[in-house]
């Protein structure tokens, strides 16, 4: 596995498996959950089982206690969901045995592995560890220190001077997405490629734990998602565009959630304002599927006027910042904040010590001082809690706004590096 690129997250599962009895991989379908599972393995030791192939499956079902004691510690395993209840069970009584660390790796779905009964069967014993399809940064081996840059020395950030990074290129990124399967296909090999994801999530991912009546409702309810990308999404609104029930629509945005598909972003809360937006934002987690469902590519993306520009580069920088997020030295949440006045900042990270820095987002070359106006705004309210406030945009100039707002390329995300 030596051609394959180095995962950010290497460093940290290897962590994760030194402090806990038990680790769980979580992340979509195709993100590279089970190359980073033989990585581990082959970097340190282990067992590895895949649920997948049909002889080991049946040793799951049928004798679920010999099966995780077969074999050297750690023992690593694939698509544990298909085990079932039993299976992580008998996980559980193992490591109440013995309480020695980094015994089992697990990955499979994320909705199995939350329901309230195996999620406590877990508790206490088990950490997770988010795998998302690649970053920027992994993919050009550049620099995966912009969150916390922004938390610890923001001008640094504009040190690096201009990005060699065109609007061309992003909206090549932007349609390509970042599933390592499909990054390097043709645009028409991509789109079948998506198209057959999309089928497959559906009828196996999401069938294994939920009864799904209107099956070819949920593209549709994915392309309004897309759509409305950036804005909240109201499940009324969605329930009479898909033509489905309150409750359906509600259900399906969780199955959606579930099998990493899509992911909420939480208003962010304070008493700056007591009419701030309560509904979450939804985000598709890879931007060429949302482009995908939308029918657009980047040929369409660079005629002027492009509607779906907008949502398209927000969905993109989200992803990124949920990819860095997960290997950043010290956590944060990302959050979003709208008032009933008008004011609107895309998103609000924030870490446990209360410190907040916040990003817009634009899809243009050429953003002016007055798309920081949010931004000045939270800073003035906030005090010494702000610590920066950056304008993601898609030139090529990296600018001071002074008073600890500034402008950047996108391409910051990962050190402008090609």
């Amino acid at each position: 596995m030596d051609d394959l690129l180095p995962r950010l997250s290497e460093r940290r599962l290897a962590e994760l498996m030194k402090a806990f009895r038990v680790v769980v991989v979580n992340g979509p379908r195709q993100a590279g959950k089970t190359t980073l599972m033989h990585i581990y393995r082959d970097h340190h030791s282990g067992e590895f089982v895949s649920l997948d192939d049909p002889v080991q499956l049946t040793a799951a079902l049928d004798d679920p206690r010999s099966l995780i004691e077969y074999g050297t510690r750690p023992l690593l395993i694939d698509e544990v969901q298909r085990g079932g209840d039993p299976l992580v069970l008998s996980i559980k009584r193992a490591v109440d045995r013995d309480r020695s660390r980094g015994q089992f790796m697990l990955s499979g779905s994320a909705q199995f592995l939350t329901v309230p009964k195996l999620s406590e069967s877990l508790a206490g014993r088990a950490a997770f560890l988010d795998l998302w399809p690649f970053s920027m940064a992994e993919r050009t081996s550049g620099s995966a220190d912009f969150c916390d840059l922004l938390f610890t020395d923001p001008v640094s950030l504009r040190r690096a001077g201009s990005s060699p990074w065109t609007r061309d290129d992003y909206l090549d990124l932007i349609c390509g997405g970042s599933y390592p399967e499909a990054i390097s296909m043709s645009v028409r090999d991509r789109r079948e490629w998506f198209d057959a994801y999309l089928r497959t999530v559906i009828s196996r991912d999401i069938r294994e734990f939920a009864h799904i009546q209107h099956g070819d409702s949920i593209p549709k309810l994915l392309s309004l998602l897309a759509a409305r990308a950036g804005s909240t999404s109201e499940i009324s609104d969605l329930a009479r565009s898909t033509e489905l029930t309150r409750d359906t629509v509600r259900n399906y945005l969780a199955y959606l959630c579930g099998v990493f598909l899509t992911a909420t972003v939480p208003t962010w809360s304070t008493n700056l304002s007591t009419k701030a937006a309560k509904s979450p934002k939804i985000f598709l987690t890879d931007s060429g599927l949302a482009a995908f469902v939308l029918r657009v590519d980047q040929e369409a993306l660079r005629r002027p006027g492009n509607s779906a520009l907008g949502g398209l580069v927000e969905t993109f920088a989200f992803t990124e910042l949920t990819k860095l997020r997960s290997t950043t030295s010290e956590p944060f949440k990302i959050h979003y904040f709208r008032d009933r006045n008008g004011r609107e900042i895309d998103f609000v990270l924030e870490r446990y010590d209360g410190r907040v820095v916040a990003i817009e987002v634009k899809a243009s070359a050429s953003p002016s001082s007055k798309d920081a106006a949010h931004l000045r705004w939270l800073r003035d309210s906030l005090g010494e809690r702000f610590v920066a406030g950056v304008v993601l945009h898609l030139g090529d100039r990296s600018v001071s706004l002074g008073d600890g707002i500034q402008m950047l390329p996108l391409s910051t995300l990962w050190g402008h590096a090609r």
